[in-house]
C-alpha cells in the first residue's frame, strides 16, 4: 500500500515522513511498550497471562507453540522488526523531538475523534445495547485495566494493522485485483476478524450487535490511520482511545 507524502522539501512534508518512519513510531511506542510489560509483571506476578491484552496472549501462544517461552521475545521481536524495517528502508536515524510531540498530538485528536464517533453511534443505536453490561470499575482494578488498555493499543495493532493487513493486502493483489481495490477489501477484512477477536476465546464477551458494529467501524478507522498516518500514531490513538473510553468515561471497551 503506497505513501502519499507532502510535497517534497516543504517542513510539512518533513513531519509528514518524519512519523511514518520505523525508527520514529519504535521510539514513540517504547514507553508505551516498557509500561505495558513492567505493568503486567509487576501486577500480575505469577499470574500475568491474566491481565495480558488478547492478542498478545495469542501471539506469544503461536510463539510458545515454536518453543519461544521467554516473555521478551514478542516485545523484542517488535523492536528489532522495526530496526530491520528502519534499515531496509535506508532511512536516516535522527529523531526530531517535534515530530514525536506532534505523533502524541495527533494521537490524542485522533482518539478523541472516535470517542465522538462511538458517542454518535451510541445516541443513534442506543436500542441495540440493551443487556450490554457496564464495566464495573472498583479502585483496585484501575491500574491492571490501564496496564491492559496499553497492551490493546500495542498488540492488537501489531496483530491486525502490523501484521495482519499487509498479508491481506498481498493475498488480495495476487489474486489479480489493483492496489485500490486489494487496500479496501484488506481494510475490511481486517477490521471484521479485530472485531470478532473480542468475542472469541475463554475470556471472550458475549456478543452483542451494537458492540460488534462499533468495533467493526473502529477497526476501519484504525485501518484507515496506519495506512495514511502510520503505526505510531494508530498504536498512540487505539491506546488513548481505550484509556479515555475505559478509565475516564468509564464505559468498558
Amino acid at each position: 500500500m503506497s505513501e502519499q507524502p507532502a510535497a517534497k522539501g516543504s517542513k510539512s512534508a518533513d513531519y509528514w515522513n518524519g512519523t511514518r518512519r520505523p525508527l520514529t513510531c519504535l521510539i514513540f511506542l517504547a514507553p508505551l511498550l516498557a509500561a505495558y510489560e513492567a505493568g503486567v509483571l509487576w501486577l500480575g506476578g505469577r499470574d500475568a497471562d491474566s491481565i495480558r491484552n488478547g492478542a498478545d496472549y495469542w501471539m506469544r501462544g503461536a510463539l510458545e507453540y515454536l518453543g519461544l517461552n521467554s516473555p521478551w521475545v514478542l516485545p523484542g521481536m517488535i523492536v528489532v522488526g522495526l530496526l530491520v524495517w528502519h534499515v531496509a528502508r535506508q532511512e536516516k536515524w535522527g529523531v526530531s523531538p517535534g515530530v514525536l510531540g506532534g505523533m502524541l498530538a495527533e494521537s490524542l485528536l485522533f482518539a478523541v475523534a472516535l470517542v465522538v464517533v462511538g458517542q454518535l453511534e451510541d445516541s443513534v443505536l442506543r436500542h441495540w445495547r440493551a443487556g450490554v453490561p457496564a464495566a464495573a470499575l472498583a479502585p483496585e482494578r484501575l491500574a491492571p485495566l490501564a496496564v491492559m488498555y496499553v497492551g490493546a493499543g500495542i498488540y492488537e495493532e501489531v496483530l491486525f494493522r502490523l501484521c495482519l493487513l499487509p498479508v491481506c493486502f498481498g493475498l488480495f493483489r495476487s489474486s489479480g485485483l489493483g492496489n485500490g481495490s486489494s487496500a479496501a477489501l484488506a481494510i475490511v477484512a481486517t477490521s471484521l476478524a479485530f472485531s470478532l477477536a473480542h468475542y472469541v476465546g475463554p475470556a471472550g464477551e458475549t456478543f452483542h450487535l451494537f458492540t460488534f458494529w462499533f468495533r467493526t467501524v473502529a477497526g476501519l478507522f484504525f485501518a484507515a490511520l496506519f495506512v495514511l498516518r502510520g503505526f505510531g500514531i494508530t498504536v498512540g490513538a487505539h491506546a488513548a482511545y481505550d484509556l479515555i473510553v475505559g478509565l475516564v468515561l468509564g464505559a468498558g471497551r
